[in-house]
């Protein structure tokens, strides 16, 4: 065992403080690696606050982690002391699924180990990247490209990849029309991804003052979507539509965006959609579909593909004391774009 000095919530109403626990010994085919950077994922507050329903105490959150290997066991192959890695959702699957042998880990058939707040093989408590060190196997360890601003990469090991995948998926690619609906931790990084992969990129939002920001990260055009003239004049136009929006809304005034034949990908939301019109998708064979992060290959992708184009999220650093007042102004959506823990203020 190796002892780890963490921050902690121990219930639904605490704030997170300092915690110490113990992680397990690295194995044949395990990676140590220090903690340099971890970021904050709304998902986080869900579970730290308990919000889902199935949260664990004490829980030490954090899932964009990136750090650099300090030991590694006898078995491994793909890293070496002092690599800069990453470590992101994913800390474990069942490894036979049809999903996993097609590095689709996060479909899982038998369900993947979540990288805190989540059981694993031995019926144990995984605990996650708000702490100083974490023990991972080889295979859900990740190489980061070192020419990236290393804490600025943690967050791509979730905002990132949920972002990158759909868009790989879906095939979008130079000259297309490609619209990302709210511009927050995630849809920053849908416009920078979109724009890198040569598309035309439109920022849809509710907010004319997010447009210049919009801009900056590399979108086109803004189309706001409280403007019916706009959103007529932009009718049936889009090849893509990437919809980061994280709570349950009327998707219905997008659909009408999409070109015949084209796809709506959700997400930002888990909670239930408001009802689409069946005619919208049926008289023009239009599709809304949904996507969850990504596996270990496409990570890897992502990363190297972020490494190619000098990609990294924009994020505001703090000290680990300062993580409440994080969770509190994320939840205002006071943040641009996204928060990082430095974790040598651990």
């Amino acid at each position: 065992m190796s002892h780890a000095k963490a921050y902690a919530t121990h219930s639904a109403t605490d704030h997170l403080g300092p915690f110490e626990f113990e992680r397990r010994e690295v194995g044949p085919t395990d990676v140590d690696l220090e903690i340099t950077y971890a970021g904050i994922c709304h998902s986080d507050i869900h579970q730290a606050r308990n919000e889902w329903g199935n949260s664990m105490y004490p829980m030490v959150p954090g899932h964009e982690i990136v750090g650099r290997v300090r030991s590694v066991g006898s078995k491994v192959t793909k890293f070496k002391v002092g690599q800069l890695v990453g470590v992101g959702c994913l800390v474990d699957s069942c490894r036979s699924c049809a999903s996993c042998n097609e590095g689709l880990e996060q479909y899982c058939e038998n369900g993947w180990v979540g990288t805190y707040n989540s059981l694993d093989k031995k019926g144990e408590v995984t605990q996650g990247g708000y702490s100083d060190h974490i023990v991972v196997d080889e295979r859900f360890v990740l190489n980061v490209p070192e020419n990236l601003d290393e804490k600025a990469v943690a967050p791509l090991l979730c905002a990132g990849i949920t972002t990158y995948s759909p868009l790989r998926h879906w095939n979008v690619s130079k000259g297309q029309k490609v619209g990302v609906v709210g511009l927050g931790g995630l849809g920053h990084m849908g416009v920078k991804f979109a724009h890198a992969m040569g598309a035309h990129v439109v920022m849809i939002t509710t907010s004319p003052e997010k447009g210049e920001d919009a801009k900056k990260l590399g979108a086109d055009e803004v189309l706001i979507s409280k403007d019916p003239e706009a959103m007529k004049k932009h009718a049936n136009s889009f090849d893509f539509i990437l919809n980061t929006i994280p709570v349950g809304h009327n998707i219905d005034p997008y659909v009408d965006l999409l070109k015949r034949d084209a796809t709506m990908c959700i997400v930002g939301a888990i909670a239930p959609i408001e009802g689409v019109r069946a005619d919208k998708l049926v008289m023009q064979r239009k599709s809304v579909a949904g996507s969850l992060i990504g596996g270990l290959p496409e990570t890897q992708e992502m990363l190297d593909f972020c490494g190619k184009h000098n990609i990294v999220c924009d994020i505001e650093l703090i000290a680990m004391k300062d993580v409440n007042t994080a969770y509190d102004r994320t939840v205002k959506g006071d943040v641009k774009y996204r928060f990082v823990i430095d974790m040598a203020t651990l």
